[in-house]
């Protein structure tokens, strides 16, 4: 009885992971820093754009 296939799935199972493990919080970091560039930008575009005294920006 050999193990050698049980073993073989378990390192790539364990490859997968690991590898998930390395990207996943990168991506999130991304798309994080994306909304953060984007609200950034709306913002500035608010506050300089010619609003008539007293209405407020949206």
């Amino acid at each position: 009885m050999s193990y050698q296939n049980y073993v073989i799935a378990a390192y790539l199972v364990f490859a997968v992971v690991l590898l998930w493990d390395y990207v996943a919080p990168r991506i999130r970091i991304r798309q994080l820093l994306r909304g953060a560039r984007l609200l950034a930008a709306r913002r500035a575009a608010a506050s300089s754009s010619d609003n008539p005294a007293g209405e407020l920006p949206r």
